[in-house]
């Protein structure tokens, strides 16, 4: 997997760049197939296990930001912050276009996991309110828990990001062009605003072992969803028949040398060390120039009238 080398000076906002700033890019799935890696429904399904958890789960990390935002004093990460959640807003809403235009209409429920995750969604604002009322100290190490583990989550989604916009084994596949936009677009914004929760997290006072559990918390998660996700994906598939274990990891190999998807034990357990450095920060690792660049051509960004310069 190739990394890009880090951006320098390593400081938290680069002043270089345009400010973050969502994007209104819209997509249409009507000639998209639901096997977008042609002949790879093993690799398609891992990455659609992403589309599975990214609309509840980009509301959630919007709702952890606000619930820090008042706290924050900093006017250039708040500006950060007004970009952040914009820019999440929009991702939440082009991969549920998926769900319901590709994975819905060929017959596969995935309302299991969206519906008890948008009740968790909902639930929360409640017992906040209730923590912090009976709580507050209480109410202030769970935000920054979860603060963490949204930078956790989010150092893995740049990462990836960067890989999708790097890997030109992608566009020799014959992917779906519009699908391979979408992933490519979300991972630039993603490494755009890799570092404004990570700073959030930081303003709010939190420190190096709530990082390292966090981490240790959305590791196991990444590879529920990724694992997990996969799984239930196929099993719905009507297409894919006899889906065991061991044919599904002999598929999953074969695509990671063909170059279909990144090595995922490698990928979560292959960044530990950069992560839990103790002096990390995410701007240290991608490319902020390589992810405008892309975004200035992207078909969705382009059509949408968006040009990062």
């Amino acid at each position: 997997m190739t990394r890009s080398t880090p951006e320098s000076p390593a400081s938290a906002i680069d002043e270089r760049h345009p400010p973050i700033r969502p994007r209104r890019v819209s997509f249409d799935w009507t000639k998209t197939p639901l096997h977008w890696i042609p002949g790879d429904p093993v690799a398609t399904h891992i990455i659609n296990s992403f589309h599975i958890v990214l609309p509840e789960g980009e509301k959630w990390f919007i709702q952890c930001v606000k619930d820090a935002r008042p706290y924050i004093k900093d006017e250039q990460l708040l500006e950060e912050i007004k970009g952040f959640i914009g820019q999440e807003m929009v991702h939440a809403r082009s991969h549920q276009g998926v769900l319901d235009q590709i994975l819905s209409a060929n017959g596969i429920d995935v309302s299991k996991i969206t519906e008890a995750a948008a009740k968790g969604n909902a639930d929360r604002p409640a017992q906040m309110a209730a923590l912090k009322k009976k709580n507050p100290r209480a109410w202030r190490r769970r935000l920054r828990f979860e603060l963490a583990a949204v930078a956790s989550i989010e150092h893995y989604t740049a990462v990836l990001g960067q890989w999708l916009m790097e890997d030109d084994r992608l566009d020799k596949a014959g992917i779906d062009p519009t699908m391979l936009d979408l992933l490519r677009w979300h991972g630039a914004e993603e490494v755009e605003h890799r570092s404004v929760v990570f700073d959030v997290f930081q303003a709010l006072g939190g420190r190096y072992p709530t990082r390292v559990l966090a981490w240790v918390v959305s590791l196991f998660f990444l590879y529920w969803a990724l694992i997990g996700g996969s799984l239930y994906l196929l099993k719905q598939d009507p297409t894919v028949k006899r889906v065991s274990l061991p044919r599904v990891l002999i598929a999953y190999r074969r695509s990671v040398r063909r170059g279909h998807v990144p090595g995922i034990f490698k990928l979560l357990l292959g960044e530990a060390p950069i992560y839990l450095k103790p002096s990390h920060h995410p701007s240290q690792i991608c490319s902020t120039p390589k992810a405008l660049e892309y975004i200035h051509r992207s078909p969705a960004a382009r059509s949408a009238g968006y040009d990062p310069y």
